[in-house]
């Protein structure tokens, strides 16, 4: 978490300083190849979906337990999500997003324990996460379609005068998904983060000012225990929409 410090009397509050990446063993430079505390907590969050979804699952009981249920309720979740926006044709492509949507939702569970780090903070996780389903509906509509996956970019339903004007907002807005899906589920994330900090800072001020910020840190914590929910949620009905308009690209 941010520290805070006293200076001349008043408090100090450094809320975006627990977002900042750190080595976890040693000092120096941080290199592509160095543990630090992002990929730390990233790696505690594809050992909690294993522990949740191979070992918790591994008995395949007929009356679940409780652990079992839980994977079932989240893998059917997703999987009436993936049918009902993409089709019979999306189905193919579930487990990429059963992923995409497990990994986002523990990343951003975990990040709401005391002392973690919020990997889905970080616009350098968001941003490949984001370009990833970029690339690969992208392909996918190539491949399954190829020159008439252009048809995506042309509105024939609107006037002819209008449509190459369309088409140029179209294909601007097409090369914007991947901006706005990676800064939508970053920004979200930190920004709660940060005046859930803020609010803490003021829990420590005085006897007034505490139990109201108190009960502000139990509604912000509240609300981002939602947001979490909500954003993983959000990034992949968005990839289901994206591949959707791959799949069948005419307007």
């Amino acid at each position: 978490m941010a520290d805070e410090a006293t200076s001349g009397g008043g408090l100090e509050f450094h809320p975006l300083d627990q977002f900042e990446v750190k080595r976890i063993f040693g000092e120096g430079p941080i290199e592509w190849y160095t543990i630090t505390n992002v990929t730390a907590w990233m790696a505690v969050a594809v050992v909690c979906i294993v522990l949740l979804l191979v070992i918790g699952t591994s008995k395949r009981a007929i009356v679940p337990s409780r652990t079992q249920s839980v994977a079932e309720t989240l893998y059917g979740f997703v999987y009436t999500m993936v049918e009902d926006v993409t089709g019979k044709d999306g189905i193919k492509y579930f487990p990429y997003i059963f992923t995409l949507f497990i990994f986002i939702l523990f990343s951003n569970f975990l990040g709401l324990l005391p002392m973690s780090f919020t990997t889905t903070s970080h616009i350098a996780v968001t941003a490949i996460l984001a370009f990833a389903v970029f690339f690969t509906v992208t392909i996918i509509g190539f491949v399954k379609n190829g020159a008439a996956f252009l048809g995506l970019f042309w509105v024939s339903s609107a006037p002819l005068a209008l449509r190459p004007i369309l088409a140029i907002i179209e294909v601007i807005s097409y090369f914007v998904r991947p901006v706005s899906h990676s800064i939508r589920l970053a920004g979200n994330l930190m920004a709660g983060h940060a005046v859930l900090k803020v609010f803490a800072g003021f829990a420590q001020v005085g006897f007034i000012i505490a139990p109201v910020a108190i009960l502000g840190v139990v509604a912000i914590y509240a609300l981002e225990v939602l947001v979490s929910a909500i954003q993983a949620y959000v990034f992949t009905i968005l990839t289901c929409v994206y591949l959707k308009d791959a799949l069948h690209p005419s307007h």
